[in-house]
């Protein structure tokens, strides 16, 4: 008689869990895809979403996220307001016309955005205005952007 044999698979990373689950389901019940890469995005000077709430108005800031919103309403004059999500909150991001217009391509394709820009406060609602994009997408190992447009 004979015995059955199992297979020994290796045991998946967090970063793998994390990753799988985005890919596969938009969502995890395990950390946020940005907590596994803040120490490497801090180096960077990436400013996490709690961050922003510590820095004064007007200060320069290099900040990403998971696109989850893009938008441009029609009463707007052309201007373009997106939403990052990090593993601290939101980012609002706000995208002049002639920004979006010479950096389209970047605002629509990245999965993760980065953004340099200034930062504008009023009370206790953070808005960073763009200057210039990047897409960090490669970063991310595979996870597909899943935001919901409006433009």
């Amino acid at each position: 008689m004979r015995t059955k044999r199992w297979a020994a698979l290796p045991v998946p990373t967090e970063s793998q869990d994390i990753l799988a689950d985005y890919r596969h389901l938009g969502l995890t019940t395990g950390r946020h895809p940005l907590a596994l890469l803040r120490p490497a995005l801090a180096r960077r000077g990436f400013r996490s979403s709690s961050d922003l709430q510590q820095l004064a108005d007007g200060s320069s800031v290099r900040v990403g996220g998971l696109v989850t919103h893009m938008q441009q309403p029609a009463t707007a004059s052309g201007v373009v307001f997106a939403s990052l999500e990090d593993e601290t909150g939101i980012v609002n991001i706000i995208l002049w016309p002639k920004i979006f217009a010479a950096q389209r391509r970047c605002a629509l394709e990245s999965s993760l955005l980065v953004v340099e820009g200034t930062l504008q406060r009023r009370d206790r609602v953070a808005h960073v205005i763009a200057q210039r994009l990047h897409n960090g997408s490669k970063w991310l190992g595979g996870i597909r952007r899943d935001s919901r447009d409006f433009h």
